[in-house]
């Protein structure tokens, strides 16, 4: 009975548009009021569930992510790749994609790098004859590397959930990251060749090009340095992030004086209710996922997918599809902390390495990012180009493609996860 009535209040209260986070909450604490689980553990759980030296990465990452965005960073970045590569075909397509990577490198999150790359490249794109749906889309497509390429968010929750080093995740993600951007400028380039889209006249010459680098060095040495501290063992990713904040600050107040000592309070302002709504997400899905777990419903549903195939590539297959359904209708956080407490015991019966296994999950998250209907990047980019939701999605279809090929090649050959993690000596298997 408790089993069916948390499951039940859950998916009313998302039917009925409750915010996630209250779903979570208001289910799992009726149900441990009402047959009497413990009301005594709800206090602790809740301290419990956020009081964690990893998640504490989150905040700063936040935090550094916002100073970066207001010093409008990004449009250095972009005007050094526009010099780069904007004279291939499609060039201002590939701009976006390389944009999104560096800038999710700094940000973390998908829809900040929608908004911020859309504001500076949307316009130019549009003015170039791209289409618009083409361009949002490809933005968005692009933004879901945010959460694949580190620093990420969504790894550090999943190392929290799992107790798998957040550091050997971070390291992880790099070489699938890559792969699936590669990817994406390959959709791109492809579409554009295919409808016309040509390249940039070239503006300037090498000259232009030294001088773009220079402007954007230090944006570009960001993701350099907090990886950089991370991959040699000198700080963990939760200090890495108090760096990330401190490096941010001196890029924007001192190198490119872009924002002042007055834009600060905004700044903190914006980073504190963006870092609330992630903690209170957290804070109730760890409450829901210890009723779940007295209830009965985590070991029933994990009985229930050893079962259903002993072979783990199947198995793996099969969650993927979920977590693309999931994907839909939930962020990525909310997934985590309703399926990992499920797959746990799933991947030790299958002897499934979990550093292997949470980029897998992570990439699959991502492609939600821009699937409908709550697909945030694609709802990002629909305002800032002005188009509707379903325009955009249409033309986001090849981009899904190609994301669930690299997720199958990502899924099929381990090494592209675990060799760095392993050859820096950050995990062992």
């Amino acid at each position: 009975m408790e089993f069916l009535l948390i499951l039940a209040l859950f998916l009313v209260l998302m039917f009925i548009g409750a915010p996630i986070g209250t779903s979570l909450g208001v289910s799992a604490v009726a149900t441990i009021m009402y047959f009497d689980l413990g009301a005594e553990m709800l206090g602790v759980n809740f301290a419990s569930g956020i009081a964690s030296f990893p998640l504490l990465a989150i905040p700063f990452f936040v935090l550094a992510g916002v100073i970066l965005q207001r010093a409008g960073i990004a449009a250095h970045i972009a005007a050094f790749f526009e010099l780069l590569v904007g004279r291939a075909t499609g060039g201002l397509s590939i701009v976006a994609v390389l944009t999104c990577m560096f800038w999710g490198a700094m940000s973390g999150s998908g829809p900040a790098t929608t908004a911020a790359v859309g504001m500076i490249l949307l316009t130019p794109m549009l003015n170039n004859g791209y289409d618009k749906a083409f361009s949002g889309a490809t933005i968005a497509n692009a933004s879901d590397l945010s959460i694949i390429i580190p620093p990420s968010i969504a790894f550090i929750i999943y190392g929290n959930i799992t107790s798998v080093s957040v550091s050997a995740l971070f390291v992880a993600g790099i070489i699938p990251g890559l792969l699936t951007g590669l990817a994406t400028m390959f959709v791109a380039w492809y579409i554009s060749y295919r409808r016309g889209y040509r390249g940039l006249v070239c503006r300037g010459c090498m000259a232009d090009l030294l001088k773009a680098l220079r402007q954007s060095f230090w944006a570009l040495m960001a993701p350099v340095v907090i990886l950089g501290g991370i991959y040699t063992g000198i700080f963990t990713p939760t200090e890495a992030a108090v760096v990330a904040v401190f490096y941010s600050l001196f890029v924007a107040v001192v190198i490119y004086r872009s924002i002042g000592w007055r834009d600060l309070i905004e700044i903190l302002v914006e980073s504190a209710v963006t870092s609330s709504v992630i903690m209170f997400i957290v804070a109730f899905a760890g409450i829901f996922t210890w009723a779940a777990s007295v209830t009965g419903v985590i070991d029933t549903l994990a009985d229930f997918i050893i079962k259903v195939s002993p072979n783990a590539v199947v198995m793996i297959v099969l969650v993927n599809v979920l977590l693309f359904a999931l994907g839909m209708i939930l962020d990525a956080i909310s997934i985590s902390y309703l399926l990992m407490p499920i797959l746990i015991p799933v991947l030790s019966a299958f002897h499934v390495d979990p550093v292997f296994y949470g980029v897998i999950f992570i990439s699959a998250l991502a492609i939600g990012q821009a699937t409908p209907p709550v697909g945030v990047n694609l709802f990002t980019a629909a305002n800032l180009v002005g188009c509707e939701v379903d325009e955009i999605a249409k033309e986001a279809i090849p981009y899904v493609v190609m994301d669930f090929v690299v997720l199958i090649v990502i899924s099929l050959i381990p090494a592209l996860s675990l060799f760095l993690p392993e050859w820096a000596g950050l995990y062992t298997p």
